[in-house]
């Protein structure tokens, strides 16, 4: 991976626990620039993880495809590997890292998006969710307990808690209720995760907590929470329950809102957040941690990335081009394969076509992180953030 800091930066502040160590290198107004070091590597900061649902890239991407793109962390869905193929059986076969051959480090989702995703198909009670699975209709379910027991089967690197997701417009009264029961859930999360990375043959008894920040879009109850969270010393916190409903605007401000009253000395996670352009506003606003399927759906649906602007490489223009997507990328697909040809694979249904346009969307993440970490380095990310922006706002006319 290309080094992009001053390995002899003297940090800000430094977190050790007998499991990471969070050290804090710099910082521009609210941003952060930081570096994890955990069981499976160390993670630099500001860091895009790299949406893998089921153990896999949606797009054909393996775990040596990933590490050609320089990605950083892996994440995988809990409820997608509980109900396919079972995390029994990938705790049997030696947890995820063997499972999938990946061996940096992986951040596993609680099951609690679902919670909000299958609305039509589950129950919440204060014990925990009753699903019927997407897949077959069983019943499933799944409480805190139950979350970290999958978790720590999976053996990621990174768990978060078991929580609810409530949607981003609804009535204060239930957002109150519901946060105060993710609440209850997270001290059971924490108590249970305790006893699981102490039984004899844990899958990785230093598994991390992150819990999760709820409150919809009401500043006061985000604030009172991140505050209640924060005194349960976890290894790092997140804040969910956005890009869910609320505009763009609603949603930075709520950022904005809630992380100064989360612990700077520990990681920052924004959940399932987004486009570069919501990245680089939520650098801005202490974020250190993100995730977000967007590169590669919208690769599956030839919408690439560029330094230029959006290409959307099944237009006809496309038929005889011969120049790479974008030219200033050192990704492998760049570097190798026209537009002319790409395009021909995509109109041809080959699968080979969605591969390399997900392979160059996940490099066009991972090397924004790199340039948002040197400018931060550099204490210039206010100009840079500038200067980017610009250039997403076009639209790949060439």
């Amino acid at each position: 991976m290309q080094e992009d800091y001053n390995p002899k930066m003297q940090p800000i502040s430094v977190t050790k626990t007998p499991d990471y160590t969070y050290e804090l290198l710099k910082t521009e107004g609210m941003a952060k620039r930081a570096r994890m070091t955990t069981v499976h590597g160390i993670i630099e900061t500001p860091v895009f993880m790299n949406v893998a649902t089921a153990g896999a890239i949606k797009g054909g991407l393996s775990a040596t495809d990933l590490e050609n793109i320089d990605t950083q962390v892996m994440l995988c869905n809990t409820y997608h590997m509980h109900v396919r193929t079972g995390d029994d059986v990938v705790k049997e076969l030696g947890g995820l890292h063997r499972f999938t051959t990946w061996h940096r480090p992986i951040l596993t989702d609680s099951g609690g998006f679902q919670v909000f995703s299958l609305a039509d198909l589950r129950k919440i009670k204060e014990e925990g969710v009753t699903f019927h699975s997407h897949v077959d209709g069983r019943v499933i379910f799944m409480g805190p307990e139950e979350s970290m027991r999958i978790q720590a089967n999976l053996g990621s690197t990174i768990a978060m808690a078991f929580d609810e997701c409530p949607p981003a417009l609804a009535e204060r009264d239930y957002v109150e209720n519901s946060v105060a029961r993710t609440e209850r859930w997270l001290a059971r999360c924490k108590a249970k995760m305790a006893e699981l990375k102490a039984e004899e043959g844990a899958v990785n008894p230093h598994q991390l907590l992150f819990g999760i920040n709820q409150g919809a879009i009401f500043p006061d109850i985000r604030i009172e929470n991140a505050k209640r969270i924060a005194d349960m010393d976890l290894d790092g916190y997140a804040v969910g329950g956005l890009a869910v409903g609320e505009t763009h605007e609603q949603m930075y401000s709520i950022i904005e809102e809630t992380t100064p009253y989360l612990p700077k000395d520990k990681p920052t996670y924004l959940m399932g957040v987004g486009t570069p352009q919501n990245i680089l506003e939520g650098v801005e606003r202490g974020i250190d941690f993100f995730d977000c399927v967007y590169p590669s759906r919208n690769g599956r649906h030839g919408n690439l990335y560029t330094n230029h602007g959006t290409l959307r490489i099944r237009n006809a223009r496309y038929m005889k081009d011969m120049r790479p997507i974008d030219p200033d990328c050192g990704c492998p697909v760049c570097r190798r394969f026209s537009r002319a040809y790409i395009r021909h694979l995509l109109k041809a249904d080959e699968a080979l076509g969605l591969r390399l346009c997900v392979m160059h969307n996940l490099y066009f993440y991972n090397h924004l992180m790199e340039e948002i970490r040197a400018a931060l380095d550099a204490g210039c990310f206010a100009s840079y953030k500038k200067r980017k922006l610009e250039e997403l706002a076009r639209d790949c006319a060439e």
